[in-house]
């Protein structure tokens, strides 16, 4: 049974596979390694996943969702369409479509995977991931922390022993740093840290405001498509920023022409918040992990917003030297993630090195803070794993019950590193009975153990009692056992694109928002080629099709520039 390594992304998500000796990723109905992580809903009320969907988020913004990463393990919902959808039900719709993309490459069934999660994932997202996973038809086998992934890319694995590597990773919409070490085989991750709303989109965003300030724009003043039509306007400019020193970008608003042409140094003081943002994790991951710049052997870029110049000069003066680069940056995890499912089936190409990670966040209770006479004067957050913990790990303390005649204790579960509970993420909650005899001889032991895919289970017991587990009731943002079975039944209703036509419907969808972005004789230019291109689908010759396909193609991407890929 193949297992396949999966970067589910916040901007493009990406499968692969270790075969004959190496990574391979695995392209999708188009062509690409890269699937945009955008669903949508066409005019039939069939779900589109990847470019077709992309191209909709300006001409259908209301049927089309992006960078749903950014909610995993929360309990938002966006309305598409007559739909109400979770985030891990939008993830398995991306998972959906690279499962089916590697079955038809490979020409054999797909069901058990290996999914990349950032290092800064909480309990909660992590579990949302799996049950995207699952939703999606997969077994997930493992989830392996990004830089993680990204390191097993540049095959530091393989680097000489006692090595220490930082890896740098700045995606669509989150952040990690992660500090590595290789001694003896072991590559062990020694400290990560991050920030889950920090990405390239933050950087799109602040362009973005930035033209409306200087226009004299409220956001509000926009309709849903000049809004997408300014964000695409910004997404260009950024990545424009990273070849030449300079970039245009235009909205034509209330019929009148607004332009702006920014420049490097515009960006640069634009962003000085979001690089001060960037600072703080890499500092803290340093400190965690005992360890100076002068001690690492490498530092590693990953994420498609790392090839903006001011990030790469931000690496370069915070280590003091210039970063490797020479493994895709958005390919990185998905290839890591690929030897990682290499590794899961022991593939013999494959040296055995074993990955040990930690725990991104402390994990613990709340306590009672009581004064001389034993009465309670506050709560506070009581560690039990310490963040950095290398996992798999189980830590136990040990607590007492307050008052003599006291019936049953209840512990909060947190996870942060604020002794002030509210500054916390509450992660659930669980009630224990207690036996009756005298409070400081009802000893409480509370373990926590978490497990490699970033877990947590929780065991309990009490001195004259009997121990049992408790499991965490209601994680915020994840799913029921029955959820998830109601939802398949649900998701497995809706009717999803078929491959076969997806070619043509990501050509339409590109056509139909050219139309909507252009004027005068381009636009009925276009208009020309999206009829030429419908009465040839018409005619269901499918040789036919796919000649006209691609000539329509050849000439959007004369239009256009070609499509963007972050």
């Amino acid at each position: 049974m193949t297992i396949v390594g999966i970067d589910l992304g916040t901007t493009n998500s990406l499968i692969g596979l270790f075969r004959d000796g190496g990574a391979r990723l695995i392209p999708n109905v188009l062509g690409s390694t890269l699937t945009p992580s955008v669903v949508g809903l066409d005019d039939d009320g069939r779900i589109l996943v990847g470019q077709a969907a992309k191209e909709r988020l300006i001409t259908h913004p209301d049927r089309s969702v992006a960078s749903f990463k950014r909610f995993m393990g929360t309990e938002r919902v966006t309305q598409l369409g007559d739909r109400r959808l979770r985030p891990e039900e939008l993830s398995s719709f991306v998972l959906r479509a690279l499962k089916a993309d590697a079955e038809a490459h490979l020409e054999e069934p797909v069901v058990e995977a290996v999914i990349s999660v950032p290092a800064y994932f909480n309990d909660a997202q992590r579990k949302a991931t799996r049950t995207a996973g699952e939703l999606a038809g997969l077994k997930v086998e493992r989830l392996v922390n990004e830089p993680t992934a990204a390191a097993i890319a540049y095959g530091l694995h393989e680097a000489p022993n006692e090595s220490t590597f930082l890896v740098f990773d700045l995606g669509g919409g989150t952040f990690d740093v992660s500090v590595l070490e290789l001694f003896d085989g072991v590559m062990e991750v020694h400290a990560s840290a991050g920030d889950n709303q920090l990405g390239g989109d933050d950087f799109t965003e602040l362009l973005a405001d930035a033209f409306l300030e200087r226009a004299r724009l409220k956001p509000s003043a926009l309709d849903p498509i000049e809004f997408s039509v300014l964000r695409k306007q910004a997404e260009i400019a950024k990545r424009g920023l990273s070849n030449a020193e300079s970039a245009a970008m235009k909205l034509v608003f209330d019929g009148h022409p607004r332009e702006w042409t920014v420049n490097r140094r515009d960006l640069e003081r634009l962003a000085k918040g979001l690089i001060e943002r960037m600072r703080r994790p890499v500092e803290r991951a340093m400190r965690d992990a005992s360890m100076n710049v002068a001690g690492l052997h490498a530092v590693v870029l990953v994420g498609g917003a790392t090839r903006m110049p001011l990030v790469h000069a931000l690496a370069a003066r915070l280590f003091g030297r210039f970063p490797l680069t020479h493994v895709h940056p958005d390919e990185a995890v998905a290839q890591g993630a690929a030897i990682q499912a290499g590794l899961k089936a022991r593939d013999r190409a494959l040296s055995e090195t074993v990955l040990t990670d930690v725990c991104p966040y402390s994990l613990g209770v709340n306590s009672a803070v009581v004064d001389e006479n034993r009465n309670v004067i506050g709560l506070e957050f009581s560690p039990i794993l310490e963040r950095n913990t290398v996992v798999p790990a189980s830590r136990e303390q040990t607590y007492f019950a307050i008052h003599e005649d006291q019936m049953e204790v209840r512990f909060d579960i947190y996870q942060g590193e604020s002794r002030r509970l509210e500054n916390n993420v509450r992660i659930g909650s669980m009630t224990l009975p207690l036996p009756p005899g005298n409070a400081r001889e009802r000893a409480i032991s509370v373990r926590f153990t978490y497990d490699i895919n970033g877990l947590l289970e929780i065991d309990t017991a009490v001195a004259g009692g009997t121990r049992k587990t408790l499991v965490i009731e209601g994680s915020p943002g994840t799913l029921t056992r029955e959820q998830i079975r109601a939802r398949l039944k649900e998701l497995e209703r809706m009717k999803v694109h078929p491959r076969d036509t997806l070619e043509n419907r990501t050509a339409t969808a590109r056509a139909e928002r050219l139309f909507e972005e252009s004027l005068g004789e381009l636009r009925q230019h276009v208009s020309r080629l999206l009829a030429g291109f419908e009465a040839v689908l018409a005619r269901q010759d499918l040789r036919e099709i796919a000649k006209a396909r691609q000539e329509l193609v050849q000439e959007l991407d004369r239009i256009d520039g070609g499509p963007g890929v972050w």
